[in-house]
């Protein structure tokens, strides 16, 4: 009976060891399938049949409102380790003036290039060390301030 009871509870922590390092994925943004980019046809769809098939856009180009983009990925987390990602996809489509399709394209995710700028910002004051932060209030705290009780002397007047 004992045996019995161990053998269960073993297998029990077994199960739960194995379920805790199960992966989980996470998708961000919004990842456009292939089939729904086949649903656009350049030259003939307007912005309502892109919204009706890929959904609202991420984000649209800062200075012309006719290129939107989708940009999605998803990550894949194993146990405590970093999550992974696992797939990205950047989609441009880009309208004409008339607001129809005139071009989508999916972009390689791998090969966008976005500059990381390592400088940092000059800021004014003083750099000074722990030491000096500590021992600098030393002597530098002020008297206190007698209160009208003190000063009105023993008899309160």
């Amino acid at each position: 009976m004992m045996k019995t009871i161990r053998n269960v509870f073993c297998i029990a922590l077994a199960s739960a060891a194995l379920l805790a390092c199960t992966a989980t994925e996470a998708t961000r943004g919004n990842i456009v399938e292939d089939y729904r980019m086949a649903e656009i046809v350049p030259g003939v769809s307007t912005k309502t049949n892109v919204l009706q098939s890929l959904g609202s856009p991420s984000t649209q180009a800062p200075f012309d409102e006719n290129v939107w983009y989708y940009i999605g990925q998803k990550t894949e987390k194993v146990g405590i380790f970093d999550p992974k990602v696992v797939d990205k996809k950047v989609v441009v489509v880009a309208f004409n003036q008339e607001g129809v399709v005139d071009t989508i394209e999916k972009l390689d995710a791998a090969q966008i290039d976005v500059p990381r700028v390592r400088r940092k910002t000059p800021t004014s004051g003083n750099e000074i060390t722990v030491m000096e932060q500590l021992l600098g209030n030393v002597g530098r705290f002020n008297k206190p301030k007698e209160s009208a009780t003190e000063t009105a002397g023993p008899n309160g007047r």
